[in-house]
């Protein structure tokens, strides 16, 4: 296993559409470039609100449209539930029954609803890169939240993998040793977890898959800059603390890529025999949706190690976090004092 850095930062965002002129969050594209005092603070927030405090009226009379232009589950509706906890009034978008199906730009979409009082949008897009073209068009006062777009970045779930990690084994992360396994190539999921991972201190990230679902290697020194790379499955995961699965995303590869499920299953798929090479105290994540058979196993996916529901659970707190951080009004004596 030998240390690389993977993928050129091609799909990044600008810091500077990200942050106002002070550096306060101005709308969450990426975590890659957030500090870590950033970061930590959206995951103390959302670990209160794991804990059982609430902010019913943090967004009332706010409206916030969840713009999705491709499917989802987990994310959409945790999004949702976590506006409506915070007292917003939600919209909900959907794209097959919109006028894009018209011809209609996700700008003009954008722009349209706007201009009927919303003031926050958490979008899913197919294309990379488009909440940059988005929030160079939009009022001062609008806020825009990356729920995934392309392969770019997917920023809520790099938090509330790390709001995860953090309740299963402490603060401190930098002796964890971290392997990120599966089709590194079309994960935005990935990319978000190696800013995001590298931020908070740790060390040993290790990246694991087939050639074909390896990004090329960039000799610049980018994004995965001493993380190590192999091929091997068994080597990846020995010893290991975390192991990150990633779904298969077949809906964004070319034909020829994985030679069968069955194959991929074989070379990639966790099971509990190879679990056991893992620390015994490992912790087992996927972002879903879980392919059971081909990632990984029933047995594994449902087991004592899997902390998969519990990534679910935190998506509500993480994205209540983000969602005050961006769009509560201050209380009258934090704008006084």
């Amino acid at each position: 296993m030998t240390p690389n850095s993977l993928f050129p930062n091609t799909l990044g965002y600008k810091s500077e559409l990200q942050t106002d002129a002070e550096g306060v969050l101005h709308h969450l594209l990426t975590l890659d470039g957030m500090s870590r005092a950033t970061l930590s603070r959206l995951l103390d927030r959302a670990q209160e609100f794991a804990d059982g405090q609430d902010a019913p009226e943090a967004l009332r009379g706010t409206a916030v449209c969840t713009l999705f232009f491709e499917p989802s589950t987990r994310t959409r509706l945790s999004f949702q539930r976590a506006a409506q906890r915070l007292g917003a009034d939600v919209l909900n978008f959907d794209a097959a029954t919109s006028s894009t199906t018209k011809g209609e730009t996700a700008r003009d979409t954008l722009k349209n609803i706007e201009a009927m009082g919303v003031r926050g949008f958490v979008i899913r897009h197919h294309e990379d890169g488009v909440l940059n073209e988005l929030a160079r068009h939009i009022d001062p006062d609008t806020r825009l939240i990356n729920a995934g777009d392309g392969r770019s970045a997917h920023p809520t779930q790099g938090l509330l993998d790390m709001l995860t990690l953090r309740q299963a084994r402490g603060e401190d992360f930098s002796r964890l040793g971290v392997a990120i396994v599966g089709d590194v190539l079309h994960s935005r999921v990935a990319r978000s977890d190696l800013h995001a991972l590298r931020t908070m201190g740790v060390r040993d990230i290790r990246i694991c898959g087939p050639a074909a679902l390896l990004p090329p290697v960039d000799d610049s020194g980018g994004m995965l800059h001493g993380c190590t790379v192999t091929r091997d499955l068994d080597e990846a995961i020995e010893g290991a603390d975390v192991l990150m699965m990633l779904r298969l995303q077949r809906e964004r590869m070319e034909q020829g890529l994985v030679t069968s499920l069955e194959d991929y299953h074989r070379d990639y798929g966790l099971t509990e025999a190879r679990l056991k090479r893992a620390a015994s105290d490992a912790v087992v994540m996927h972002p879903g949706p879980i392919n059971r058979g081909v990632e990984i196993d029933d047995a594994v996916a449902d087991g004592p190690q899997s902390l998969i529901l519990r990534q679910v659970a935190n998506g509500v707190f993480v994205r209540m976090a983000v969602l005050e951080a961006l769009l509560a009004k201050p209380k009258r004596d934090d704008a006084a004092g």
